[in-house]
């Protein structure tokens, strides 16, 4: 069946339509949603919003239009999209970990969570670091930056903030530990 065929027997609530598309395009959506909920979603949540893609096509299957691209690009570009809200949803209902919330809103959560030997300590331990680890951990839990925004901003792709930040904050944790 063409991208055409299966829109028209959607729109007629044709199911072994949408059995198709499911089975043509599962994979690839598992992998588009996948992609984006990782870092803070589970399976559960890649599959919920997989199926909750299938659900907007099957709901409004006119909103799908030929001349724009395959059918295959147009779910994808859904997938992306309610994956992206997913992961929003995630992350702002998701409690930060200790060591994150030490550094979080420096300097009052930091005042708050620390005596002012351990902020000094702290404070130094992060002035020891070496560039860009500093930068990159100030950044992400002072200013609350996103990894895609330090990677921006520093001419990096996120792979190397996520790892340059994980070193730091080993680091830290080395020196501070007792």
């Amino acid at each position: 069946m063409h991208d055409a065929a299966i829109i028209a027997a959607i729109q007629r609530r044709d199911q072994r339509a949408i059995r198709t598309v499911i089975t043509r395009y599962s994979r690839l959506l598992w992998t588009v949603a996948g992609a984006v909920l990782r870092p803070a979603g589970t399976p559960e949540d890649v599959e919920e919003c997989v199926a909750d893609v299938f659900l907007y096509l099957w709901q409004h299957p006119d909103r799908y239009d030929p001349r724009r691209g395959p059918l295959k690009s147009w779910l994808a570009m859904v997938a992306r999209s309610q994956a992206v809200d997913r992961y929003r949803v995630l992350t702002k209902r998701s409690d930060l970990p200790l060591e994150e919330a030490a550094l979080t809103g420096c300097p009052g959560a930091a005042e708050a969570l620390l005596e002012a030997e351990d902020r000094a300590s702290l404070l130094k331990a992060v002035d020891g670091l070496e560039e860009p680890g500093r930068e990159i951990l100030v950044r992400r839990y002072c200013f609350g930056q996103k990894p895609k925004e330090i990677a921006l901003a520093l001419d990096l792709n996120v792979k190397q903030v996520d790892n340059h930040l994980y070193r730091a904050k080993r680091k830290l944790r080395d020196v501070l530990a007792p």
